[in-house]
């Protein structure tokens, strides 16, 4: 298939001059290889929608593959809604090298229930560069929606454009359950978006989530043991007061039996001790895929004043009962004036994991 046939196969497809144009050149153009991947992030959070260049070793094979993928779609007599189930296998792949084409042949729904959830496009305001979409999910059969309803990093967005966007939950009706969450997205280059189509999805939820705010965790501070013995483990994430660098590893302590003074249901208290005359407190999350349960520590002093960790480590264990995450924090303090401290922390942990597939496509217009 060449650039020729490809060409003329496009054209032979009654849609808007401009549709085609773009098709062809994010099809056929240099910077067709290149990948427009979706924005991933927790609600409330900003997450950029990336683009990320093929490497050139791939881009030439991966660039004739889906044009003539494209080229047998586009040349296809069936009906729109016809040929565009026809496309859905092959809808990634072709939103990877032509996410105009991939979003023009997508069918508008703009509501779609499963597992008994409702999500639905109840609003949208466009104004220049940027949209914000109104989108709502209500549990048609039970409970499992509520106000503290968290897309949980399984959210995903395709435009046919590069843009930026982010989600934040922003409302909450118990009479009927419905929550709310306003999605802003903005295109690149300062160029008006009305007329694109957005196709957003949805896989998982956490609710019914319970916080530990502020909560005093009755352990012993004056019989802290000293040198625990500690494994070198890979990590997974990092954070410290000064903002320094991730280093490669760490040396962590053995986990040990949950220590029953720490109450927090879905998280475990697995060790404090010292470590090279720094004290240790670790926790460990167990089946971290199924929810989002995390928190932190801090000491506070007779004196009333709360000190918090110099660092925190984060690593990961897989066991014959599942995966494990852990996280551990190192405090600078002598164990004399640990003794005079007392141990807090505030936590947050998932109540109900919902699973289901809900996708919806819409154009962005006024209204």
């Amino acid at each position: 298939m060449n650039h020729t046939s490809l060409k003329h196969a496009v054209m032979e497809i009654h849609m808007p001059e401009d549709m085609k144009e773009r098709i062809l050149e994010n099809t056929l153009s240099p910077s067709a290889g290149q990948v427009s991947r979706t924005a991933f992030a927790k609600t409330g959070k900003t997450s950029p929608v990336r683009s990320a260049a093929l490497t050139k070793r791939h881009a030439a094979g991966w660039l004739k593959f889906a044009a003539a993928i494209l080229a047998v779609m586009l040349c296809l007599t069936l009906s729109l809604p016809v040929l565009a189930a026809a496309i859905t296998p092959v809808y990634d792949l072709v939103y990877l090298i032509s996410p105009a084409a991939a979003q023009y042949f997508q069918p508008v729904h703009k509501s779609d229930t499963d597992n008994g959830i409702k999500m639905e496009v109840v609003s949208a305001y466009i104004h220049n560069d940027t949209a914000e979409i109104c989108i709502t999910m209500q549990d048609l059969t039970d409970g499992r929606i509520d106000e503290t309803t968290d897309l949980y990093d399984s959210y995903s967005i395709h435009t046919p454009f590069d843009s930026s966007a982010h989600c934040e939950r922003i409302g909450y009706d118990p009479a009927t359950g419905t929550v709310t969450f306003l999605i802003t997205i903005t295109q690149m280059g300062n160029k008006d978006i009305e007329g694109n189509k957005i196709t957003f999805t949805v896989n998982r939820f956490l609710s019914q989530k319970v916080s530990y705010d502020d909560i005093a965790i009755p352990v012993d501070l004056t019989a802290i043991p000293q040198n625990a013995e500690t494994r070198e483990v890979p990590l997974t994430g990092f954070a410290s007061m000064d903002d320094e660098d991730m280093p490669d590893s760490f040396h962590a302590m053995l986990p040990g039996a949950p220590n029953k003074a720490f109450v927090v249901d879905g998280m475990d208290l697995t060790g404090i001790a010292y470590v090279d005359n720094s004290l240790h407190i670790q926790t460990a999350v167990k089946d971290p895929l199924s929810n989002d349960n995390h928190g932190y520590f801090y000491l506070v002093d007779a004196a009333g004043k709360p000190g918090y960790s110099d660092a925190s480590y984060f690593f990961t264990e897989e066991t014959s009962e599942g995966r494990i995450n852990y996280m551990e924090s190192v405090f600078s303090i002598s164990p004399e004036e640990l003794a005079a401290c007392t141990l807090h922390g505030s936590f947050t942990v998932s109540g109900i994991l919902t699973e289901g597939d809900w996708k919806v496509t819409f154009p962005l217009e006024k209204a």
